[in-house]
């Protein structure tokens, strides 16, 4: 497949992974119902009366939804009504109504990814500009959907929108740095692997600013518990039932928590670069969570995989080639960077929190599996990719 044409991909070369379009902000009043609970979720979660709300929803299904933009705000509701559902007691429940869990499972089908949040809904498509005239940046940015509202959870989600809109310019910076390598054009190689390394400085800076406005302790007593999956959570150790949807045949189902390995920038950009990990735990979680992705940035992270041939031109017949092999090593740099920041965020945010709490004794991520010597692993294998550290 092509990558000189993002837009096969769902990819905008000005928004990179975000919509081309600004998210929309409310669906027909076909589905009224499902804005006016979403819109209340907070309340209704703190006054413990939103699993008895949902349960007195109509049943409506996905057929009045008639635009992609309408299918992904619906996607983004439903998931966090049935993540609310799950996850607003004490007691988790085992069960989803059908009133959501059809249309819900219905949804997810037609975008190509499971009926559970992801990381797609959570932040690729919640989020809205104060001023459209300006750009998607911090300080224009406002949150269209959360769970207990608060500067800690809007701040956590529009960190994560903010990279992804830095990101944009490493994207669009691939598909001709992979076509130079095929061509052996070292010029225009190290051209667009500086414009990656901005792009990483860019995203790195905005990681740093996580602690601003999200505080370790209520990220993890208050944001964290509502984007948990239902695999490898011992607090349901057999999954959650869908009613009603007939391809799950009654059956308990299991799938990831909303993580932001769902996101396509890294796997795109070790796809790019040829970052190799050996196999293990995390790798294979990480394989796992492009079924997450939107399938249009999941087929872009693979047509990347199967055609950059960056790194053998670059330590082969660009070998010699001073500004390309230093224009190569400072995106490895920016990447290990950016690597070692989100590990001090995991031990911060996650693995000190769950040292002090008997509710994530293990401390696994909230897509269900321990990271911490993986994600230092992942970190070091990346370092020891730059030409001339082990190469």
């Amino acid at each position: 497949m092509p990558l000189d044409d993002l837009s096969i991909f769902g990819i905008d070369p000005g928004h990179g992974f975000l919509p081309a379009d600004d998210p929309l902000r409310e669906l027909s009043s076909h589905y009224a119902a499902w804005e006016e609970i979403a819109h209340a979720l907070p309340k209704l979660i703190v006054a413990g009366c939103l699993r008895r709300t949902i349960d007195g929803l109509p049943r409506l299904t996905a057929g009045a939804l008639d635009d992609p933009r309408a299918m992904r705000r619906a996607m983004m509701l439903l998931s966090y009504l049935g993540h609310g559902y799950v996850w607003c007691a004490g007691d988790a429940a085992e069960r989803i109504p059908e009133n959501i869990a059809v249309p819900w499972f219905q949804i997810a089908a037609q975008l190509g990814r499971p009926p559970v949040l992801s990381y797609a809904s959570y932040a690729i498509d919640n989020w809205g500009r104060i001023d459209r005239k300006r750009p998607i940046e911090l300080e224009n940015l406002t949150i269209l959907q959360n769970f207990l509202g608060g500067a800690d959870e809007d701040w956590f989600i529009l960190i994560h929108v903010d990279i992804e809109a830095k990101a944009a310019q490493a994207i669009r910076a691939i598909p001709t740095a992979i076509a130079a390598a095929a061509k052996k054009d070292a010029a225009t190689l190290t051209t667009e692997l500086t414009e990656i390394s901005a792009s990483l400085t860019a995203m790195t800076a905005t990681l740093k600013r996580m602690p601003d406005y999200c505080d370790p302790y209520i990220y993890y007593h208050r944001v964290r518990p509502y984007i948990h999956g239902w695999k490898n959570n011992p607090a349901l150790p057999n999954g959650v039932i869908y009613d009603g949807v007939n391809d799950f045949k009654g059956k308990p189902q299991t799938f990831r928590g909303e993580t932001g390995a769902q996101s396509g920038i890294i796997p795109a950009l070790d796809a790019t670069l040829g970052v190799a990990h050996q196999k293990d735990e995390l790798r294979e979680y990480l394989m796992e969570m492009r079924d997450y992705m939107p399938s249009g940035h999941r087929a872009f992270v693979q047509a990347v995989e199967r055609q950059s041939t960056i790194r053998e031109f670059v330590t082969g017949d660009g070998d010699g080639e001073a500004p390309l092999t230093d224009a190569y090593n400072a995106c490895l740099r920016g990447m290990e960077e950016f690597r070692s920041i989100h590990l001090e965020y995991a031990a911060s945010y996650i693995f000190r929190q769950a040292q002090e709490s008997c509710t994530n004794p293990n401390a696994v991520g909230t897509g269900g599996t321990p990271f911490m010597p993986y994600l230092k692993k992942h970190r070091d294998e990346t370092q020891s990719s730059q030409i001339g550290k082990n190469s």
